[in-house]
């Protein structure tokens, strides 16, 4: 019995001898990090940093202040549209905060410009056309815009 746990126990200082030691790390302060708004007008633009990271207006976005970066948008029937992003003298925050952007749309190609159809003129029958056509012609005695005759009276 005192074998199995002579065995044990020498199993146990292995294991804790092969556990890394706690790093100090927390110690160390990383680059600072801001929340950056990005918006859009109309909203639902992909915007991407320049660090890579990427989402759909109107959105936030955790970056490093340790730099400018820049904010690229993009959406189908829009031109893309970058946006420069700096941080403050005290390299604190990040300026602007919101960062937005009003896209404008695509101008349509020239080919696409085509002209409306011409309208076609319609001719009205004079009381001489109608009499030919047998139909009975009708007149009305009060002078009314629209096409059908007056009620009875």
């Amino acid at each position: 019995m005192g074998r199995v746990i002579a065995i044990m126990a020498s199993g146990f200082v292995l294991a804790a001898c092969s556990m890394s030691m706690p790093s100090m790390d927390f110690f160390k302060s990383g680059p600072a990090s801001d929340v950056l708004r990005v918006e859009s007008e109309p909203p639902g633009a992909d915007a991407r940093t320049s660090e890579g990271q990427s989402c759909r207006t109107p959105c936030e976005l955790t970056v490093a202040v340790t730099s400018d970066l820049t904010v690229t948008y993009s959406l189908n029937g829009y031109q893309p549209l970058t946006s420069q992003v700096r941080t403050d003298p005290d390299g604190a925050r990040l300026q602007p905060n919101p960062v937005f952007a009003e896209l404008q749309p695509l101008k349509p190609a020239a080919a696409a410009k085509k002209k409306a159809p011409a309208r076609k003129v319609v001719k009205k029958k004079s009381t001489d056309q109608v009499q030919q056509s047998g139909l009975p012609e009708q007149t009305s005695t009060s002078p009314s815009a629209f096409p059908w005759p007056d009620p009875p009276r």
